[in-house]
């Protein structure tokens, strides 16, 4: 079934944090990060048991994630955490993020991700700068970091050249959120709420 185009319910668009789900991108934070944290990602590497080492990190965390023992569930889902909140710490100041601290939000976020990361991001046939004309017209703001580690800034970049009603804003005092980041943001949906407001069109018939 042909999928229905609606950009003109767009206004505008403010993304942070900017990711495209590529192969690469899902590689590089679950397997590649090694090069940057190697005694965290050995830690996280040690959380998959022997049946699963065949699998990529993400996939074989799945897998944990749909395990009938509700212990080896809940070590999958703090291991996860951890490897994730090390990707943050390249920020100045750093510290752990104590959301990671709930267990029901390490059980529903690590489940999320990792579904999401083992089975390419749903996108494997459909990546998105391939199809990224369909945005032509819509004006966006990539809000990007320099320390963000977990998706390095050349993917922001790439996005914003093959976009070209979006521009880039690159933040040099945070990371993957952290720093000036929620404040900028926040002021970015401010600006294109008062500049690019506008009815939608209805959606009955």
């Amino acid at each position: 079934m042909r999928e229905k185009q609606t950009p003109d319910r767009v206004s505008a668009m403010v993304l942070g944090a900017v990711t495209t789900g590529t192969a690469a991108e899902i590689a590089w934070i679950t397997e590649s990060m090694r090069r940057v944290f190697p005694r965290e990602w050995d830690d996280f590497a040690a959380g998959i048991p022997e049946r699963h080492r065949d699998l990529p990190p993400a996939a074989a965390y799945a897998r944990l994630f749909v395990d009938p023992d509700p212990t080896v569930r809940a070590e999958a889902a703090r291991s996860w955490c951890t490897c994730e909140d090390t990707h943050v710490s390249l920020l100045p100041g750093w510290v752990p993020n104590p959301r990671y601290e709930d267990p029901d939000f390490r059980n529903v976020f690590s489940r999320l991700v990792s579904h999401y990361w083992s089975n390419d991001c749903f996108l494997a046939d459909r990546p998105l700068l391939a199809h990224i004309d369909r945005l032509d017209g819509v004006p966006a703001t990539l809000l990007h970091s320099r320390y963000d580690v977990s998706s390095p800034l050349d993917i922001a970049w790439d996005l914003a050249r093959s976009w070209p009603t979006s521009r880039l804003v690159v933040l040099d005092d945070a990371g993957h959120g952290g720093g000036s980041f929620a404040d900028e943001f926040t002021a970015e949906v401010g600006e294109f709420g008062a500049a690019h407001a506008r009815p939608l069109p209805s959606s009955r018939p």
